[in-house]
């Protein structure tokens, strides 16, 4: 694993004494295995049903393609037959989805490169695809009604996925989808982090984000939001974190506190997070406990100032961080635009021109910021060093999550395809 991927957090509250170290996504756990590997990057199509394998790095040309829900004649006969599933499933796709199907949320490929597990929302279910056939290996329907954001342990042997209607993570074998454990969090579980070598799972909460009481003074129907911090092995809380206390401590009292896609610094010791409505991100110091910084975006003059009108309560929605830790990437999602910003001055780069960038992540070689345009079914890579695009790619219907990982060195598609 190169150096510049592995990552520690230094110290957090004193009064806790809990030691939190950086999450490794399959794909670098798979980085030291054979050479048979190659690495790429998976592009969910949410929309379509379907994944898009690009290379990691340079020219991001396509590899292959992978059909998630091959089962999809079977799933949709099963809610048809069940009144509440078919309540749920039509919710989602007329809030969630903006009347689309929501197929495929998170993805990780297995550390032998041979299968990719997959979240998917309006199945309420996490699978496994055999990428050589395109057949699911395995299916684990999860609590309640709709599967979201995932996350991989270290060693690429298990995942952990937020069952967002049932308000509680559950943790996978990656090789069998046996349960091993569940936690509870606070309402709708949204992102999830493994840390310390995989010693402990992060979970943030960001409540209801379908209603219309979208005005600071409604914010306390959102819901219970934290941050939910557990032992991984015995799925015990360890620790809680409600950024509502933090907010309101340095003045912030009309911010939401709901915690949106982070980014941790290599040593993590600082958190950059984004919340509901806020054109920005915010600096959190872990070992303080207190949030140290805010910094707003440049808005969008043709961005609708009506908050109902945002998808799902985000104004900016994804976020990362360079591999040396000096530059984040901030996708602004309802603002149309991207930018890198320097994480020391928070001076803002160009602002490059996007179609709904829903996810921020980083290229193979560390070199890029790579952005999903869900409103142009096309990836972006932004160059962390200049600001620049470097080019777009085209994908499938709606992409959100990019993830690395790894496929077989000689794959291009399921057999057949």
């Amino acid at each position: 694993m190169p150096a510049s991927r592995t990552r520690h957090l230094c110290s957090v509250a004193a009064a806790l004494a809990l030691t939190v170290a950086g999450p490794a996504t399959a794909a670098s756990a798979a980085s030291g295995a054979s050479g048979g590997l190659r690495e790429v990057l998976f592009v969910g199509n949410n929309w379509d049903g379907t994944a898009d394998v690009v290379k990691s790095s340079g020219d991001f040309a396509k590899v292959g393609r992978i059909n998630i829900v091959p089962d999809k004649a079977q799933r949709l006969a099963e809610i048809n037959a069940d009144p509440v599933k078919w309540i749920y499933y039509t919710s989602i796709r007329n809030e969630v989805g903006q009347g689309h199907d929501q197929y495929v949320d998170d993805m990780y490929s297995t550390p032998d490169g041979k299968s990719v597990v997959v979240s998917r929302p309006s199945f309420a279910d996490v699978v496994s695809i055999d990428l050589a056939t395109d057949k699911v290996n395995w299916r684990f329907p999860v609590a309640g009604y709709r599967a979201d954001h995932m996350a991989v342990s270290p060693d690429g042997s298990r995942v952990a996925v937020s069952a967002s209607t049932a308000n509680k993570v559950q943790v996978l074998d990656i090789g069998t989808g046996r349960e091993l454990g569940e936690f509870d969090t606070g309402d709708k579980p949204h992102e999830n982090f493994f840390t310390n070598g995989g010693k402990y799972i992060w979970n943030m909460s960001i409540g209801e984000v379908t209603t219309s009481l979208d005005d600071p003074a409604w914010d306390w129907t959102k819901g219970d939001r934290h941050i939910t911090i557990v032992d991984a092995d015995t799925f015990k809380q360890v620790r809680t974190i409600d950024m509502r206390q933090r907010l309101d401590a340095i003045g912030l009292k009309d911010f939401s506190s709901a915690v949106r896609p982070a980014a941790f610094t290599p040593d993590w010791s600082k958190l950059y997070f984004q919340v509901s409505f806020f054109n920005g991100f915010l600096e959190y110091d872990v070992a303080t406990d207190r949030i140290t910084r805010v910094k707003t975006l440049p808005e969008n003059p043709a961005t609708n100032p009506d908050r109902t009108t945002w998808l799902l309560d985000s104004r900016h929605h994804g976020i990362s961080m360079n591999p040396e830790g000096t530059k984040l990437c901030v996708a602004g999602t309802m603002d149309n635009y991207a930018t890198v910003v320097d994480r020391a001055s928070f001076d803002v780069g160009p602002l490059v021109t996007a179609s709904t960038p829903y996810w921020a992540t980083v290229s193979g070689d560390g070199k890029d910021c790579i952005i999903s345009e869900a409103g142009a079914d096309q990836i972006t890579a932004i160059d962390f060093a200049t600001g620049q695009k470097v080019l777009s790619v085209p994908v499938g219907d709606h992409p959100q999550r990019v993830r690395l990982g790894h496929v077989q060195a000689d794959w291009t598609g399921p057999s057949g395809s």
